[in-house]
């Protein structure tokens, strides 16, 4: 008998450890253990939890159309796979291995505790188009530049194509005690999740869905219409990715063989959005080989970088309440839906690190609990990359301006007449710029700055100032 510990990996296709378990002809018993506690600092926020309940009932309703279901654990995992393997007689474990610091903790415990028990423990890929070990520069060393690292992995080949789910997994006589979902709390106490209902459909049905309509509607133009906020210009493909119910390579070669069927070659939208993918492996192959990253920077000499602590600055962009519509459009967002659009996120985290010059670790924290794409590869990256203090070569000029962004990507306002409502009847010209509008204008909108919608927290202009200044004394520390 097999034991197939999930994780991250909730789907039956393309699953290497699945397909494997199944391939052994024996009774397969798959489970799940939550422990939150062994994800250290990380541990699943709100909104990843509120996903995670819908994507393992899912996985259960799935598993049960094959003759299997899935098994509910409590963690440490160490533990709750030695009671089910002396519960079973199960002579192995097969599992997906993570990237993650603390994962990786868990998995030497995981593998310590089964051979006490002489039990096998055996991972898997399947997170990944290429793993983090093989992709090394020519001295050996981890990549850290993205478009060098994105050429290697573009010459080791081809990723595999993706293999289908089992039609039918072999089921144990007499099936072991299993908690319910319910048991694990993994939903808020207050709903608030409403908003998140409506945008997601957790699950490998809903993963399978969203790339199918990806692929068919907006893919052609993805190059030109992802950095516009109000159109459905991306995928939104990240939770389903994170929680793996679908993997890398079924994307990618959905991708491929969109471009084959219409053009016969790569488009320009195919290769922009392959190349956000690549993105993503990047994230990942950082997050190995540096993994105190998530609470460190990338770059050392930040570690004396001159951080303000700004309680009601930090407040006011949680809230969406910065007096720069953009941003306030996407803190808002994000707090409705679980997601924000990736451009927005540039810009928003921008303002927090370089406007407010909060430390960066602070909007980490607040992503991780209110994403449910929140993933610690991507949000470390995302985050190290707008402070300039991670894989960045160019760190001290990328300061975004908030209206300007807006401007150019929101022209005429649609995305934050949808997220800002007070500011919906101001017109085109004044909607990125509210507090500079006529009086008249202000009126006939319904709008007042400081009454119904807060002035500009702070000048972009001098703070713009004042970060490049924070900036230059540490340049001279920097290789």
């Amino acid at each position: 008998m097999t034991l197939l510990w999930l994780r991250n990996d909730l789907r039956l296709s393309d699953h290497p450890a699945l397909a494997a378990a199944a391939s052994r002809g024996e009774p397969v018993v798959p489970v799940f253990v939550w422990s939150p506690d062994e994800e250290g600092a990380w541990a699943p926020g709100a909104a990843s939890r509120w996903w995670l309940h819908r994507s393992l009932d899912a996985l259960d309703a799935s598993l049960r159309k094959r003759g299997s279901r899935l098994l509910l654990r409590q963690g440490p995992a160490a533990d709750a796979l030695r009671r089910l393997a002396r519960e079973t007689g199960a002579e192995r474990v097969f599992f997906s291995r993570r990237c993650e610091p603390a994962a990786r903790e868990q998995e030497r415990a995981v593998r310590q505790a089964l051979a006490a028990e002489g039990v096998e423990a055996r991972d898997f890929g399947g997170a990944l188009l290429y793993e983090p070990d093989e992709i090394l520069n020519r001295a050996g060393k981890p990549f850290q530049v993205f478009t060098p690292y994105w050429t290697a992995c573009l010459q080791a080949g081809e990723p595999d194509e993706p293999s289908p789910a089992p039609r039918a997994l072999s089921a144990p006589a007499r099936w072991p005690a299993s908690l319910a979902l319910a048991d694990l709390r993994l939903e808020p106490a207050i709903d608030w999740a409403s908003g998140l209902r409506e945008a997601w459909r957790p699950g490998e049905a809903g993963a399978a869905a969203r790339l199918r309509r990806f692929v068919g509607e907006s893919l052609g133009e993805y190059a030109t219409q992802r950095d516009c906020p109000a159109r459905a210009g991306t995928s939104r493909l990240s939770p389903h990715l994170h929680f793996g119910e679908a993997s890398p390579r079924q994307i990618w070669h959905a991708v491929r063989r969109a471009a084959m069927e219409t053009r016969r070659a790569l488009h320009r939208g195919e290769e922009a959005y392959l190349r956000e993918i690549g993105w993503r492996e990047f994230a990942h192959h950082l997050l190995w080989h540096f993994p105190h990253t998530p609470e460190r920077p990338l770059r050392a000499p930040f570690e004396r970088f001159p951080w303000r602590r700004d309680a009601a600055g930090l407040g006011a962009w949680q809230r969406g309440r910065t007096g720069y519509p953009l941003v306030d459009a996407g803190m808002r967002e994000l707090w409705r839906t679980g997601w924000m659009h990736n451009r927005v996120r540039m810009a928003v985290a921008s303002f927090l690190v370089k406007d407010l010059r909060v430390h960066w670790l602070e909007g980490a924290r607040w992503f991780w609990d209110t994403l449910v794409d929140a993933d610690l590869a991507n949000n470390t990256l995302g985050w190290q990359w707008s402070a300039g203090c991670g894989a960045d070569a160019a760190p001290y000029f990328r300061i975004f301006n908030p209206v300007l962004q807006g401007e150019k990507f929101d022209p005429q306002g649609a995305y934050v007449r949808r997220w800002v409502p007070e500011l919906a009847s101001l017109p085109g010209r004044c909607i990125h710029r509210p507090h500079e509008a006529p009086a008249k204008v202000r009126e006939r909108a319904g709008t007042e700055p400081g009454r119904n919608y807060p002035p500009p927290i702070v000048d972009h202009g001098a703070a713009r100032d004042e970060a490049l200044a924070a900036f230059a004394t540490l340049r001279g520390q920097m290789r």
